[in-house]
């Protein structure tokens, strides 16, 4: 028979492993920053170049585009802003190209990046590398709400876990 505090041991390692083997399958929830982020704050864009059209409400940013947004960063080599239908502020960002994501210590590459501002929510795609500290995560796909400072990992997530005697 198991002494108690090996029954405790064993049962705690249970979840962890279920848990590896659930998000590879299903997704996986992490936090995401430190800080949350305030999508009301005002958006700062910089890049070498930018093409209005007053046709369609759009403007598309190329070369090393910066967004800024508080303590959020979003970098890509093109990103296209459409404006709401007032024409009065951002409905959506798509960025695209050596796309890369900063709030607070945690950083994420993907191929690319939708950006809806109202609600905060950026979900990134293709080859998405989330990383942690010493901790990597990668996925196809993670959708990362920056009100709340979660993000969730789908598509065949991967990490390595150090067992703690390293």
């Amino acid at each position: 028979m198991f002494p108690v505090l090996h029954l405790r041991a064993l049962l705690l390692c249970i979840p962890l492993s279920l848990g590896a083997a659930y998000a590879g399958a299903q997704g996986a929830n992490v936090a995401f920053g430190t800080l949350k982020a305030d999508p009301t704050l005002p958006v700062e864009v910089t890049a070498d170049t930018l093409d209005v059209s007053q046709a369609d409400g759009t403007a598309i940013f190329t070369g090393n585009v910066v967004i800024g947004q508080g303590e959020m960063r979003l970098s890509a080599d093109r990103v296209l802003v459409v404006y709401n239908e007032e024409a009065d502020g951002i409905d959506r960002m798509q960025a695209t190209g050596g796309v890369v994501l900063v709030n607070g210590p945690d950083a994420a590459e993907a191929d690319k990046a939708d950006y809806s501002v109202a609600s905060g929510v950026i979900v990134m795609t293709g080859n998405v590398l989330l990383t942690q500290g010493a901790n990597a995560l990668t996925s196809e796909r993670m959708t990362v709400n920056l009100t709340t400072g979660t993000a969730n990992m789908a598509g065949r997530v991967k990490t390595i876990l150090k067992s703690g005697s390293d």
